[in-house]
Order: structure tokens, then sequence, then C-alpha cells
């Protein structure tokens, strides 16, 4: 392993053996250097496409999961292997951690740079504890004490189709599911579903137990979305049928300066890297969060998700 760098990720190389070799041998000591950084990218690598970097994931955190309760596009690439989200080039997906929207999540993230693009593209990173920690104690306390609230939509015109979103057609499956993670459902006229979830904003991590800013609220809310998008999904569906949006755990309304200043200590913790082909980036799902900057060229991002966590209820 090289030696430490100042800012996100850790950089590993090969020590001259096939990746998943060195991964076995380096094993603990690439997951310790994940729970005291929260990100290490693996770099000149022979990844050898998806199943090379199934076996990766396998190396260091077991199986890859299959991508539930979902919240954005995307597409098999191989078994538990997908494609990043299928958003257009030109917009950014701003900062967030996978699935902290549900009651289960995972604890590892693995991105696999299959082709880079020409220009921009990069995976943006902000440790969660530095997000908590810049966070006003005023608006921390206040989230902590009511929780969040994300409501969803799940219709054909915008946002995912819920049989997507829950991997089924059954309707029934689908409530035994929203039952079962805490999660109202709603079916509408014309058979779409809306969802209600709260959950915690801030969580201890279950192994360093370090406390951490893990929510979907920023990312969720609608202020958040570039403006001519925010103002063409409000004029045409109204608040309470948009895809998401959050609210504080008791339905009220997140100010707009909390929001604010939600967004800019994620992105005054942020920090970014190019991506060269065959990058493996692995990052701790709860201390770190991830998003994606606008970019051109063919720019193609392997994903796969590895031990799953659930929050204590």
């Amino acid at each position: 392993m090289t030696a430490e760098t100042p800012l996100l990720p850790l950089l590993v190389e090969p020590d001259g053996v096939p990746a998943t070799e060195q991964l076995r041998a380096d094993r603990e000591k690439v997951r310790a250097a994940l729970r005291e950084r929260g990100a290490v990218l693996l770099r000149g690598f022979d990844v050898e496409g998806p199943d090379g970097f199934a076996d990766i994931v396998r190396a260091l955190s077991g199986e890859p999961l299959p991508y539930t309760e979902r919240s954005s596009p995307r597409s098999v690439i191989k078994g538990n292997v997908y494609t990043s989200t299928d958003y257009p080039p030109g917009e950014e997906i701003f900062l967030h951690n996978e699935n902290s929207y549900q009651a289960s999540w995972p604890l590892t993230l693995f991105f696999h740079c299959v082709r880079p693009p020409l220009t921009g593209g990069a995976t943006p990173l902000a440790d969660t504890r530095r997000v908590l920690d810049s966070i006003d104690e005023e608006v921390r306390r206040e989230f902590t004490r009511r929780g969040w609230m994300v409501v969803r939509n799940y219709g054909d015109l915008v946002g995912l189709p819920w049989q997507e979103a829950f991997n089924s057609t059954d309707p029934a499956e689908v409530e035994r599911y929203c039952h079962e993670q805490g999660i109202e459902a709603q079916w509408l006229p014309g058979g779409g579903l809306r969802t209600r979830a709260v959950r915690d904003a801030v969580h201890r991590h279950p192994v360093t137990g370090e406390p951490v800013w893990f929510n979907h609220a920023t990312v969720f809310h609608v202020s958040t979305l570039p403006e001519s998008a925010r103002l063409g999904l409000l004029e045409m569906l109204g608040e309470e049928n948009l895809p998401s949006q959050t609210y504080y755990g008791d339905g009220g309304a997140v100010p707009a300066d909390v929001m604010d200043h939600l967004r800019a200590c994620y992105r005054a913790a942020s920090t970014r890297f190019d991506y060269r082909a065959d990058d493996v980036l692995v990052i701790d799902n709860m201390l770190v969060s991830h998003g994606r900057e606008p970019f051109t060229g063919p720019r193609r991002i392997a994903v796969a998700m590895a031990e799953p966590y659930t929050a204590h209820r």
C-alpha cells in the first residue's frame, strides 16, 4: 500500500499480483483504511470486466447485493453489477449516501471505471463526519428531534414506475415490503403509488461508533434540482406529486435557508479526482457521501454494493 495522502481517497496500487490475490492478502489493511479514511482507490489493476469486478467485491466485502427499493434508473450489466445512475450527462447528481432512505442499506460501495469521460464526470466525495460537524447546531438538533420524512410518488410520467422501483408487479407484495420496512403505502387513482417514510437524519456507524450525517434529505428535496427542472416539475405536478420530496419527520416543511445551509456543508466537505480506466473506487457508504459531476464523452461506470446493514428500530 502507498503512503497516505491528505485527501480522499487513499490510493492502493498493484504489488505485481492479480487484484483479487493482493486484496485477499491485504484485506484487513484495506478494510481498516476504509473504515478510517472512508474511501480507497484501487488504481493500476487489471480488473477483467464485470466478472473481475465482482471478484474484487467478494475479496473485500462478500457477495454483491441486489439493488432494491430503487430511487434512480439503472441497468443490469451482469448479476448484481449495475450501471451507475442513467441520468443525462449534463446533469449533476448531488452528494448522497446510497439507500439512506431505506431501513437497510449497503455498508460498502464499489465503482469501476469501465470507460472514463472526456471531461468532468468525477464521483465527488464528502466525509459525513465533516458534514455533520459543519452543520449549524440548531439545524442538527431540529433534524435529530423531528427526523426527516421522504414522500415518493411512482408513476409512468415522472420518476420510476413502482413495478421497477420494487422489482415486483404484485401490489400485495409491495404492501408487505413497505410494512416490513416502516413505509406507509398509498395507492392512487390510476394505479400510481405514494409512499411516506420517516427516518433518522443522524446515525452511528456500526463499526467505528462515530456519528454521521446519513440521509437523503438534501438530494431528495426539490430545491436541490436545477431551477428549470424544479420550476417545471412544480408547475406540472405540484409539490404533493413530485417524484420525491423531503420534510421534517412530522410533515413540516424544511425552510429554504436550511436546505441552502445543508447543500453548502456538503460542498465544503467535498473532494474529487479524475477517473482512469479500470479504477475501482471503494467507499464506506456511511462515512462518505458521493455524487456525480456533469461530463462529456462516453463515460461508463459499473457499480456494486455489499455488506447489508439494518438500522435498529
